[in-house]
């Protein structure tokens, strides 16, 4: 197992353009990082210097002991499977993942052993005489990653790999790719902007934007202390409901105003962000928080339904109320029509508090 540590690198494009800016990362032997974020963040950047398929224009990367900074990709030691497959369409499925380690002088009896193990673990068997056009796309991901496989390397890299499959197929292909790397116990990277596979794939995720990183932690970790108001939305479908706010001192606690949301916070909230009263704030509150019964920490919010869309085991609604949209995750059994008014209850005992000027959230518990 191999660990690797990104030392302020940075890919300088001129002109003032980034694709990474001084992006400093270690990651452990034998983990799953997840680099998470919308298109353009550099994730996909950040693995490609990784490989060496991106030029590294300042800082230093390590692969376990070696600087492997100045090396050619072939000298790194890494596999990369890309969004694509990069299969070669006249070749059989043996074929594809006997050619890489043919170019490099493998003894035949080892590939052969390689190709049986790594049909053997991703049940490619039935399959190694077809060529690619006669597999679906779930099997054509998994000759991508047995080729890779094959290769026996420090790295696995992965960039989207799971893109251009259906929704069915990306499901199965997460688990199968969870055990694959249980059973393997090698170092994987993998970029993806989709926060379903960060949260079921990761030991951690990193989260990035414009070039740089916004947090770094295990996937629940994350998801219960966003550091700022654009993790605490990018990691949730629905986002999280944001709200300008203001807290204020009300008898001998803390109340809060957030647009159609206001009334005493408890207790444990209120020495929480006793600090920011009277300062500008943003209330972040998640879809699943927001309730269709009051609680003893919640507080009543009314509105007209503008969203509603029935998922069998839970229903996602949004009211509108002063000009404020608030998404709620709610039991199958409450299903209101378009336009009929109703309660919910905003669970405060979750609420999460953001400084409106940063966005950077104030931390829980301290």
């Amino acid at each position: 197992m191999t660990a690797i540590t990104l030392d302020n690198i940075s890919r300088d494009y001129g002109c003032g353009i980034f694709g990474v800016r001084d992006v400093s990362l270690a990651i452990d032997e034998g983990e799953f990082m997840v680099l998470l974020g919308p298109s353009g963040c550099g994730k996909s950047t950040t693995l490609r210097m990784i490989a060496g398929l991106e030029v590294i224009t300042s800082g230093r990367i390590r692969i376990g002991a070696r600087d492997v900074t100045e090396l050619a990709p072939r000298s790194r030691n890494v596999a990369v499977v890309f969004q694509s497959y990069a299969l070669y369409p006249h070749m059989s499925v043996r074929e594809n993942m006997r050619f890489g380690m043919k170019m490099r002088g493998t003894p035949l009896d080892e590939q052969d052993r390689r190709i049986a193990d790594a049909a053997e673990i991703l049940g490619l068997d039935p399959y190694l005489d077809r060529k690619p056009g006669a597999l679906s796309g779930g099997q054509r991901q998994r000759v991508a990653l047995g080729r890779a496989m094959v290769r026996e390397p420090d790295v696995f890299l992965m960039d989207e790999p799971l893109s251009n499959l259906d929704a069915k197929l990306r499901g199965e292909m997460r688990q199968e790719l969870v055990k694959l790397h249980r059973r393997l116990g090698k170092t994987m990277v993998f970029v993806t902007h989709d926060h379903v596979e960060a949260m079921t794939m990761g030991d951690r995720i990193c989260i990035m934007r414009d070039g740089q990183i916004e947090q770094v932690g295990p996937p629940l970790e994350v998801y219960a202390n966003p550091t700022n108001t654009f993790v605490a939305q990018f990691l949730a479908s629905p986002a999280m409901n944001l709200i300008p706010a203001r807290l204020t001192a009300a008898g001998g606690g803390l109340g809060i105003t957030a647009g159609p949301l206001a009334g005493a916070l408890p207790a444990r909230e209120a020495a929480l962000y006793a600090r920011a009263a009277a300062e500008p704030a943003i209330l972040g509150l998640r879809a699943e928080d927001v309730l269709t019964a009051p609680g003893p920490a919640t507080l009543p919010v009314s509105g007209k339904v503008i969203v509603r869309e029935a998922l069998g085991a839970e229903n996602l609604i949004g009211i509108e109320t002063d000009g404020v949209t608030l998404s709620a995750r709610t039991e199958r059994q409450f299903l209101p029509a378009f336009g009929d008014q109703v309660t919910l209850h905003a669970d405060m005992s979750q609420m999460h508090l953001f400084n409106a000027a940063t966005g950077v959230a104030y931390p829980k518990g301290t």
